[in-house]
């Protein structure tokens, strides 16, 4: 095999959202030189779109597009730039609970509960706002923190079985600092006049509006993001496959052989398997204290009208053990070309509760589909072989679709990786691990190369790539990695894509030795800027 050894400033693994994020800064400010390799063929990583051989899409999960960040809209407006590129949606979402729809959040909107259900709540809610009073210390886990803010009527009810769906572990065994605006704290005043006058709750949280693309689903978007970057600077596929990182001398092994030096490197790449590549047992050892779930997506795709009962309904959440899944998203309501055309004609595969159909003779449409999420961990083991009739067993359970409804298309995909989960260890690990990667002059960042959940949306994951090369290049604080509350909590308007950068063109050649080129210091950059204006992989332990 031919050996092809090259150099450059800095070097990008993956190519989803944070690789993409660091490799989108780069060509940007045009400074360092760079590249951005990936195993897959296409850009997307955990955030991906598959279609099946009928021509229903699924997201790897549930993806919408909402953002904290200006730059991270610039880039993807620069990428999908036309009106009807995108939908715009209002965040319609329930909870199912003794066979009613429960609007969103549960907490706030327990007047919708029978009435037993409604005294335990309001007696666990007056409860936790008595004991918030008097509290001086901070909750030991997330099992503390829901009873202190919901009370134990809510946590036994839907907190408690919801989360254990999640994240596939008890909430005694997660901490509680990631939780930030992603749990709505109840407002007892409201929730009591609310239950007197029987009245719900309006939309909360971040995502009460969001956009979803027309076509090509959420991985489309990151392959019209990648596409506005220079072609020579990327290499995917089997020859962008990382065999082998030395740390030490800074190289990068490809599975074709090609060798990278590299000054700095932005990994994004769960970090378990990352310390495995690099083959530093102390680093091996210590990602160990890291835990995880794996995600189960399923699909299927139903022949006929997009039932009343259904309506256009977003995502909705299934604390109860009636079905195997946490949550569902109606992926057909998100846009009309998430499925097949009315006039494609499908054979029915089977009806719903497993019987044969009278015919399965090819038909028309319309179509519509659901997407279901399952988790899996040592502590929540899943009946693999048999989930997906499991699954529309529990659409059938749950009302979501009849027993006679005809199923034209299914879908699974396991993702070894699905959620990092915020166990109470996390912190410890994390504050060892990644200072002795960056040390090493590696930034291991996104959803599993920084194993914060907290930061693990979209856009936090595209800007922690771009603020990882504002480090690199000028020293500026990676403030969404280091302070997720800060950015959760204003509209961060810094950074656009129509600035511009005046960095020097041309760069010093590579050492004789095949050391990488030096990069810009703080000082000599910040004197040049000037702004105007592969499925699944068993490495590291799950949750036991």
């Amino acid at each position: 095999m031919r050996i092809v050894f090259r150099n450059v400033d800095v070097l990008v693994i993956g190519a989803g959202p944070t690789g993409l994020g660091a490799a989108k800064r780069l060509n940007h400010i045009n400074g360092p030189s760079w590249l951005i390799v990936d195993a897959n063929d296409k850009a997307g990583g955990l955030a991906s779109t598959d279609v099946t051989p009928e021509g229903f899409l699924y997201d790897v999960g549930g993806h919408v597009i909402f953002s904290h960040y200006k730059y991270f809209d610039d880039c993807l407006d620069e990428a999908l730039p036309e009106k009807d590129d995108w939908y715009t949606h209002q965040r319609i979402s329930y909870v199912r609970y003794k066979g009613l729809w429960v609007p969103y959040p549960f907490q706030n909107n327990i007047s919708m509960l029978p009435k037993d259900d409604q005294v335990k709540c309001i007696d666990g809610l007056i409860d936790a706002a008595m004991e918030c009073r008097v509290a001086n210390t901070k909750p030991k886990d997330f099992d503390e923190w829901i009873v202190r803010m919901c009370g134990e009527g809510v946590a036994d009810i839907f907190m408690r079985p919801y989360n254990y769906k999640v994240w596939a572990v008890p909430t005694t065994k997660m901490q509680c600092q990631w939780l930030g605006e992603r749990v709505a704290a109840p407002d007892v005043k409201l929730v009591t006049r609310n239950v007197i006058l029987n009245k719900t709750a309006g939309n909360w949280g971040p995502n009460a509006t969001f956009r979803f693309p027309a076509r090509d689903g959420t991985g489309g978007i990151w392959i019209a993001v990648s596409d506005t970057l220079p072609d020579e600077k990327k290499r995917y596929g089997k020859k962008g496959e990382v065999t082998k990182i030395d740390a030490e001398k800074k190289v990068v092994t490809l599975k074709d052989g090609t060798t990278i030096g590299y000054g700095k490197l932005v990994n994004t790449m769960a970090v378990d398997q990352l310390v495995e590549k690099m083959g530093n047992q102390e680093l091996i050892t210590l990602s160990k204290g890291l835990y995880y779930s794996s995600t189960h997506v399923i699909g299927v795709g139903i022949r006929g009208e997009r039932p009343e009962r259904i309506g256009d309904k977003c995502w909705l959440y299934f604390p109860e053990d009636n079905c195997p899944f946490y949550r569902a998203t109606i992926f057909s309501n998100y846009s009309p070309y998430n499925q097949p055309q009315a006039d494609v004609k499908l054979p029915t595969l089977y009806l719903a509760d497993g019987s044969k159909p009278q015919s399965t003779e090819a038909k028309e449409g319309p179509y519509w589909s659901i997407m279901l999420e399952v988790s899996q961990s040592t502590m929540k083991p899943v009946d693999e072989e048999n989930l997906l009739k499991d699954c529309i067993q529990g659409l059938i359970n749950t009302d979501m679709i009849k027993s006679d409804d005809e199923v034209v298309s299914t879908y699974h995909r396991k993702f070894d990786h699905g959620y990092p989960t915020p166990a109470l260890e996390r912190e410890g690990v994390l504050k060892q691990l990644l200072p002795k990667l960056q040390d090493m002059d590696i930034y291991s960042r996104g959803r599993f190369g920084s194993w914060r959940y907290e930061v693990g949306n979209q856009d936090h994951s595209f800007m922690l790539g771009v603020e990882a090369v504002d480090n690199i290049v000028n020293g500026a604080v990676e403030l969404t990695l280091n302070y997720p509350d800060f950015v959760n909590s204003r509209q961060n308007t810094e950074r656009r894509l129509a600035q511009t950068f005046n960095f020097a063109s041309s760069s010093p050649a590579p050492a004789a030795n095949g050391a990488a080129k030096e990069l810009p210091t703080r000082d000599r950059a910040s004197s040049k800027v000037s702004a105007n204006g592969g499925h699944s992989r068993k490495s590291s332990k799950q949750v036991k």
